[in-house]
């Protein structure tokens, strides 16, 4: 699961928030787009779920680089700067039923004192190289959020179209709907971000196998 991200990050703040106006989205080529939710093996988001949010970027790198970062999660903190610690829950590439737990500090804010963010993701569907898809809670003081979240990869011309799509659950975000979902949002756009910066960063560019 995810993102979590800046949603994980912040979202304990909706607590003390609650009717304020939800901050304005992160702008970029991540954007929501109308058409049917992403699925992996024919299984997609929480279709119930009020919190949610839908994202893609074009990412100029060899498939097989972008899969490799997205799957290999031990190495997330090496590029992605929220993610404070991996841990895998069982041994070999990532497949249906493998589990890892990974964390995230939460600062002091008016509605908790500074503490961390423990999430456990569950692998649930999984296509080398195509699609993956993971679910789990996110657990600290006074917090828990169950996420849902599938990740599709698509060569494209220019490159390879990764999408992302995640639905939250749970009392403290449903509290306020608006809010937690732009939360979401900007995590998922940074994520975004922080994948394409650390694929082309890594990639010869024009070869998209």
């Amino acid at each position: 699961m995810s993102p979590l991200r800046t949603a994980f990050v912040t979202v304990p703040v909706v607590l003390g928030l609650l009717g304020t106006a939800a901050p304005a989205g992160a702008t970029g080529s991540a954007a929501p787009r109308p058409d049917r939710p992403l699925t992996c093996r024919g299984q997609g988001v929480d279709p119930g779920a009020l919190v949610r949010h839908r994202a893609e970027t074009v990412i100029d790198a060899p498939l097989s680089v972008i899969w490799k970062l997205q799957t290999d999660v031990e190495r997330w903190p090496a590029w992605q700067r929220p993610v404070t610690s991996v841990e895998r829950l069982g041994h070999g590439p990532l497949r249906p039923g493998a589990a890892f737990r990974w964390t995230t500090p939460i600062p002091p804010n008016p509605a908790t004192p500074a503490t961390r963010l423990d999430i456990t993701s569950t692998v649930r569907q999984i296509e080398r190289r195509s699609c993956v898809r993971w679910t789990g809670p996110a657990t600290g003081e006074g917090l828990l959020i169950h996420g849902v979240h599938v990740w599709t990869f698509t060569p494209v011309g220019g490159g390879v179209r990764v999408s992302t799509e995640e639905t939250h659950t749970g009392a403290e975000v449903e509290a306020n709907v608006p809010f937690a979902t732009a939360l979401l949002r900007e995590g998922l756009e940074a994520w975004l971000r922080d994948l394409k910066t650390a694929a082309e960063a890594r990639a010869p560019h024009h070869d998209t196998r």
